[in-house]
């Protein structure tokens, strides 16, 4: 009887806590922007379609939270280079999947294994900006949903996994503003390898756009140097040099 009523209060443990796990806060229901307040989930950010990243006029960070398990997050960074002033860094991200809320409070980020992108732009190391598939889970240690009292809005703070507080988010939008929640670019492999299909169609693990990221932090790009050009320019006045050596 012991062992039968520690086996059924074991099972209750489990269950308890898969419940828990399974509970989804009403609270954080919505899209949640930074304090900028131009950056935000869904089509202004990411076009799927066209395999497009739309640049916001300014950085900042959107997670979108659905009351059904679902995520999508956005984020748009300026990356200042102290030593070299002239060679700053623009980063885009987009993905999106499930959440969870584990039973000790910590939220669990699963994002689509293919969906997520990323859009780098490093004008001092690349003519062009790289573009490649993303993914990346997140585990938030805490989270808490409160008013704020100087703007008196509903204000998300996210805390890391070691405890540490991301930027404060404010709610933008009830219900959220997002894309599809499922799986929009599938492809044959998980990994979305370049091998060809049945229908003769593939999809880029890797690929290089011309680069979208020129406002404010992004230099402009120079025009590529003619080698051909430069090489007969120098042809030529290594003639004209010689002609000059023999009349003077």
């Amino acid at each position: 009887m012991p062992h039968l009523l520690r086996s059924l209060l074991l099972a209750g443990t489990v269950l308890t806590a898969t419940v828990s796990a399974a509970a989804i806060d009403p609270k954080l229901t919505g899209t949640w922007s930074t304090k900028s307040n131009k950056v935000f989930t869904g089509p202004g950010f990411y076009d799927p379609v066209n395999e497009k990243m739309l640049e916001p006029s300014l950085p900042g960070i959107s997670y979108s939270f659905t009351d059904d398990g679902f995520y999508e997050e956005a984020h748009y960074r300026a990356i200042g280079n102290p030593a070299k002033p002239q060679c700053p860094q623009g980063i885009m991200q987009f993905q999106h999947g499930t959440f969870k809320k584990a039973s000790n409070g910590s939220l669990l980020l699963s994002p689509f294994e293919v969906d997520g992108r990323q859009l780098l732009s490093s004008p001092c190391q690349y003519d062009t900006s790289l573009y490649t598939r993303y993914k990346q889970p997140e585990m938030f240690a805490r989270y808490e949903v409160i008013t704020d009292p100087y703007h008196n809005v509903q204000r998300l703070n996210l805390y890391k996994f070691d405890g540490s507080p991301m930027i404060p988010m404010y709610l933008a939008f009830k219900p959220p503003q997002m894309l599809p929640t499922v799986t929009m670019n599938p492809t044959a492999t998980a990994t979305g390898s370049t091998q060809s299909t049945g229908s003769g169609k593939s999809k880029r693990n890797f690929e290089e756009i011309p680069w979208p990221l020129n406002h404010q932090v992004m230099s402009k790009r120079r025009a590529p140097i003619d080698a051909d050009k430069w090489w007969w320019v120098g042809v030529g006045m290594t003639g004209l040099g010689a002609v000059g050596y023999l009349c003077f």
